[in-house]
Formats: C-alpha cells, sequence, structure tokens
C-alpha cells in the first residue's frame, strides 16, 4: 500500500527555555508505519476554514484585529463579482487562494451568527449592520444579511468551487429561564425562509448547521441538551420538506459548541438516530490570545497531547450513542479572542496546526475547520493583503498529501518529534 507520511517535529532545547537534551545535539526515534489497513477515515475535504461575522469593530485586549473579513464586508464581494478580477490584486488572492483546495470546505459561522437575521420571508424587523454595544450579549447588536449580499457570497463560492456549511441563528424566539441560560423552541420561521430561499435560488450548501457554542455552559449563553435536541428535530424536518426532491441532501452539523461529555450523550440519546449526520466541536486549548506563554505551550509535547483525551472521548460517546454520526471539528483557532499576533499567525503556530489535524485524523474526524480563513489574528490569510500566512501553506500540503486513509504510526526515542501517515490523496 501507497502511503505519504507527514512527520512533525521540534528540537524545542533551544527555544523559550523548553529542555529536551544539549543545544544542537542530534535526537533519535524510532518510526513504524502500518500500512496493512486503515485505522481511520477522513472526508476527501478533511481541511476547512471558517468565515466569520466579526465587524470591524470587534477588539480584544486593546487590539482590533478583524478589518474588513466579515461575511457581511470581506472586500472582494463588494466590486467586480460578475468575473474575477484579474487586475485586482486582492481579490485575485482570496480566489486563488480557496480555487487552490479544489476544494475548500469553509464553514460560515461563529459567535454572532446567533445574532444574525436574513432579510427575507416576512422579517418582522429592519435590516440593520451590527452595531457595537457593550451592554448586550457578545457586546453587539443583532445584525442582519441582505440577500443581495447572500447572492454574492454564492456567486463567489460557486467561482471557487468551495464547499459550504452555514450556522444558522439558533436564538432565535429564546427567553431567557435563569441566568446565562435560554429556553423555550427555536423560532425557525426566518431560518426556513432563508433555506427555501437558498433552495430556490439554486445555491448548494453541503450542511446546515444550528447554533454556535451553546452546547454545556455555553459561551454568553447555553440551551439544555434536551431543548436543544427539540430544536434539531425540527431543522432536519424543514431540511427534509425544502430538499424533498433534492436525491442528495445537505448534512445536518450539530452542536458545533465545546465538548461536554454528558451534554453531547444526552443531545444524542435525545435527537435519536439518524437525525445528527455530523456532531461538531470547538477547539481552543491553548487559552486566551492575550496569554505571553503561547509559544511555550505550541513547543510543549504534553500540553499539546491533552487534547487527545477530547477526541478519544467524542469517538466513543459517537459509537455508542450516535453511530450513525461523524465527528467534524467545526472551529479551531487554537487561542480564543482572535489569536496572538505573531504567534497565531506565524510559522510557529503550524507546529500546532499540524499537529491537531493529525491527531483528530487518527480518531476518524471527517473535517477540521481552522478559525479562520481570513480574520483576527490566526488567519490563514492576512487579515489586510489577503497574502497566505504560513499555515496556508500547511493546510495546502495537508490537503494535497494527504489522502482519507489513516494509518496506524508507533514512535519511540523521543517526545519532541510527532509522526502521522496517511495513504496518498488517489489511493
Amino acid at each position: 500500500m501507497a502511503f505519504w507520511c507527514l512527520w512533525i517535529g521540534v528540537l524545542a532545547a533551544c527555544w523559550n527555555g523548553i529542555h529536551c537534551g544539549t543545544p544542537n545535539a542530534s535526537l533519535s526515534a524510532n518510526v513504524s508505519i502500518y500500512g496493512d489497513s486503515a485505522i481511520a477515515h477522513t472526508d476527501t475535504d478533511f481541511v476547512c476554514a471558517t468565515l466569520d461575522w466579526w465587524p470591524p469593530e470587534k477588539c480584544d485586549y486593546g487590539t482590533c484585529s478583524w478589518g474588513k473579513a466579515s461575511l457581511l464586508n470581506l472586500a472582494w464581494f463588494w466590486f467586480g463579482f460578475e468575473e474575477l478580477d484579474s487586475q485586482d490584486l486582492k481579490s485575485s488572492l482570496l480566489a486563488n487562494a480557496v480555487k487552490a483546495f479544489d476544494p475548500l470546505k469553509i464553514r460560515l459561522g461563529g459567535t454572532l451568527q446567533d445574532k444574525v437575521f436574513y432579510d427575507v420571508g416576512l422579517l418582522k424587523q429592519p435590516c440593520h449592520p451590527f452595531v457595537k454595544n457593550v451592554s448586550v450579549m457578545f457586546g453587539f447588536t443583532d445584525g442582519c444579511l441582505p440577500m443581495s449580499r447572500w447572492d454574492a457570497l454564492n456567486l463567489f463560492f460557486r467561482k471557487t468551487g468551495a464547499v459550504v456549511a452555514f450556522g444558522l441563528n439558533a436564538l432565535n424566539g429564546r427567553k431567557e429561564v435563569s441566568n446565562g441560560v435560554l429556553g423555550g423552541p427555536w423560532d425557525s420561521r426566518n431560518a426556513y425562509d432563508f433555506i427555501k430561499y437558498t433552495v430556490d435560488h439554486g445555491y448548494q450548501i453541503n450542511a446546515w448547521e444550528i447554533g454556535n457554542e451553546l452546547s454545556g455552559s455555553g459561551i454568553g449563553t447555553s440551551i439544555n441538551a434536551t431543548q436543544y435536541a427539540a430544536d434539531v428535530i425540527e431543522l432536519d424536518r424543514i431540511l427534509k420538506e425544502i430538499y424533498k426532491d433534492f436525491q442528495v441532501k445537505p448534512q445536518l452539523v450539530a452542536p458545533d459548541g465545546f465538548f461536554d461529555a454528558n451534554w453531547f450523550k444526552e443531545f444524542l440519546q435525545q435527537s435519536g438516530p439518524n437525525i445528527v449526520g455530523v456532531v461538531s466541536h470547538h477547539i481552543y486549548n491553548l487559552g486566551a490570545g492575550v496569554d505571553e506563554h503561547l509559544v511555550e505551550k505550541i513547543l510543549d509535547p504534553s500540553y499539546l497531547s491533552q487534547e487527545e483525551s477530547t477526541f478519544k472521548s467524542l469517538k466513543t460517546i459517537l459509537e455508542n450513542y450516535g453511530p450513525w454520526s461523524n465527528a467534524w471539528v467545526g472551529e479551531a483557532g487554537g487561542a480564543y479572542n482572535s489569536g496572538h499576533n505573531l504567534v497565531t499567525n506565524a510559522f510557529v503556530f503550524s507546529f500546532w496546526y499540524l499537529d491537531q489535524l493529525g491527531m483528530a485524523s487518527t480518531y476518524n474526524t471527517k473535517s477540521y475547520c481552522r478559525q479562520s480563513l481570513i480574520g483576527g489574528n490566526y488567519g490563514l490569510l492576512n487579515t489586510t493583503t489577503y497574502v497566505p500566512n504560513p499555515d496556508y501553506y500547511s493546510a495546502l500540503l495537508w490537503h494535497r498529501l494527504m489522502g482519507a486513509q489513516v494509518l496506524s504510526v508507533s514512535l519511540n526515542g523521543t517526545q519532541y518529534l510527532r509522526a502521522y501517515a496517511h495513504c496518498t490523496k488517489n489511493d
């Protein structure tokens, strides 16, 4: 069996005081790759990146790193979208960066998705953009997606061949039942009208998601697993109705939040068989972007290995409670609150990123969505120039070299070398 083996290693003795031997000394390791059979499988479009909703006014620790990288203002879409404008360097850089993956899976969502309304159907409020307001949840008022903008986005996705997953607003109609917890059923009418508009216009959405980081204790707010399961069943009903004449239907992805074993178990039990096609979770295991010790964490193999327990636990839960579902990492930026400039957008971050891709694959994760394609301090592309950051090339190499069949690897001799092996792309 032919295979490519990607080795991810770091000699950390001379960096940031992390000791693994004498400076400039060589380290020896034995790597064994077992090619008789695959231990896991990924989707062929395993590498995924996100586009978020954050306006330019989104700031963290005194730094505003999002610029015009939002789904509502990403610059390429405002001009020349009848054809890719080769005279405009930024527009061609963005389009070509996506086209290079052939295809790139793009997840549209993030914190503010649960405050987005869609300007279609019987929307009962004006269609205004987000406005900064520190006194409301997430620091911004409700926002709105005009259908003209949605049309332009879909033209971009079609021209670049992107595979799209869209995160719906799951908080419409909720009422606060206790501190930080929302209850009551999801008001699905605006989402229904939006999905129908999308299908009626021939736009291909490969997956629909509902809500962002509402599982467990949630971020900003949460929904209990039983209520959320009922809402997912409602979304499944909508998708079956609107896509009833389609041979291939989009996947239903949930909950797109942080892993909480008990919450995930209850959610799968309450939603029942064959409702949720993909169970997704988020990863920000390095802590806050303001942390001055991020590089030390990135180069510490014992720290990186801590996330393995999440992959292992989710795999077990799916085997026992949701064998009809697959796992995705729906959003992963490493360091929350927009990352850290010159760390999460620099070469050193590939040690974290590639290790994550390898680790996730080993536990049968089908897709891994990096936060972000562009925006914040962790984008694959520079927010201002659209020039690729180092992790863009890591993502592209993984996509082109690593096939869907994951092979078993054993390694001994040093903890500072990571090794992952997949069959070649076409095997």
